[in-house]
């Protein structure tokens, strides 16, 4: 494999297009958290029953993706993967910018965005809450010095630590973001040890789909070449992750499904439970998981550029209709506050909750999407972030003989 060389992207007028095309969204983003902070949350969809809405919704996806975007870097370094060496340096960059978006997304939906400020200067060692102030901020000063590693000629020699100390912070945070829902007993929906181990499993999943769509766009954006060589590694390894994360929801579902106690809330989740039921088995498992993976290793569609892209389109898109699912719909479902027993009142106990989101919501939640996207864009441009070529011959090491196969 050749020793690649690295460069910025061109800037100029189709540059600053680009980066105002984002601009936009986040300044509507801005105006949409003015917006709900100057009226109070009564102009959301959030009630009593349903207090994550959708910018939660962004915020989560965003921040288990940022995890999974340094999947890439992770197997370079730790797992000592030479073909995806070239590209740590943007799987780091994206890692970092997913995280910022997702967080800058949480702050401007705290309602008071000043009472971050109690939340970083007293810690409650008892809360998952407070641990992942620390993982997350954390996160982003590993990965910094990973990045920092890999890029300083003269720090190269500690790529592999600094790598294999970013692997073990990002599966640590994961296990934290997962445990939110975990650990919280008073929910049917989120009462089970293996949402940890799920999110880790959809975190791989959602950011390789990101890392992909960005990795296309930017080299086509550039102008440069990106073979057919990595890109059909990464799809492949989209497809083994997607089905990862199908098998976790089947056993999760199973294992409800095992518990009696459980039997109400899996019938609400795969039978009646309207919007949330639609979610799970048209979008989520239908449209985000058996079609990229028809896609992605089909004969045909398998080796076009453009299918590949779809396929991690839709992976992203049932991603959020995965997150959609488990942080709205498993709200939705009453709380049992007695077992055993029908409860209800006039503070809707046994009843449903209901929700419908805003368009102040779903605003504030593309804006974070479009701080991690504006983020990366300025970041490749500033620094040395793309190699000057992924053609096929600078980055496989069997080209020569895969070329004389191919010709013979």
């Amino acid at each position: 494999m050749k020793q690649q060389e690295f460069k910025e992207i061109s800037g100029g007028k189709p540059f600053y297009m680009v980066l105002g095309f984002f601009g936009l969204f986040v300044l509507a983003a801005l105006g949409s958290a003015w917006y709900m902070e100057h009226n109070g949350h009564w102009v959301t969809g959030m009630n009593n029953q349903i207090v994550w809405g959708m910018p939660h919704v962004f915020a989560v996806f965003l921040i288990v993706a940022a995890s999974g975007a340094l999947n890439v870097a992770s197997i370079s370094s730790v797992f000592q993967k030479t073909a995806y060496k070239p590209l740590a340096r943007l799987s780091g960059l994206l890692a970092i910018a997913l995280l910022v978006g997702g967080l800058a997304v949480l702050v401007l939906d705290l309602g008071r965005p000043d009472r971050l400020i109690v939340a970083m200067t007293y810690y409650n060692f008892k809360s998952i809450f407070a641990w992942n102030i620390i993982l997350y901020t954390g996160f982003m000063v590993v990965v910094g010095i990973y990045l920092w590693m890999m890029m300083e000629r003269k720090m190269n020699r500690f790529t592999k630590v600094a790598g294999f100390s970013a692997f073990i912070w990002r599966l640590i945070l994961t296990t934290g973001t997962g445990s939110i829902f975990g650990f919280l007993v008073a929910r049917s929906a989120y009462d089970t040890a293996i949402m940890a181990p799920m999110f880790i499993v959809m975190s791989f999943s959602f950011g390789l789909a990101i890392f992909i769509l960005v990795l296309m766009g930017l080299y086509n954006w550039s102008d440069r070449p990106l073979g057919d060589s990595i890109l059909f590694k990464l799809k492949n390894l989209l497809g083994v992750f997607v089905g990862s994360v199908l098998y976790f929801v089947l056993a999760y579902h199973l294992t409800n499904l095992y518990i009696t106690r459980d039997h109400g809330v899996e019938e609400f989740i795969l039978l009646n439970g309207g919007i949330y039921t639609s979610l799970f088995w048209i979008v989520q498992v239908g449209l985000g998981s058996l079609v990229p993976l028809a896609l992605l290793y089909g004969p045909s569609t398998g080796q076009s550029r453009g299918w590949i892209g779809i396929a991690s389109l839709l992976v992203i898109i049932g991603g959020l209709a995965q997150m959609y699912v488990i942080i709205i719909g498993g709200q939705a479902f009453p709380m049992e506050m007695f077992p055993g027993k029908e409860v209800s009142s006039a503070f809707y106990d046994g009843v449903v909750g209901s929700y419908t989101p805003s368009l102040p919501e779903i605003i504030l939640g593309i804006g974070g999407v479009a701080i991690a996207l504006a983020a990366t864009f300025v970041g490749v441009r500033v620094l040395r972030f793309l190699p000057s070529s992924l053609a096929d011959e600078a980055v496989d090491p069997h080209y020569p003989a895969r070329e004389a196969e191919a010709t013979a």
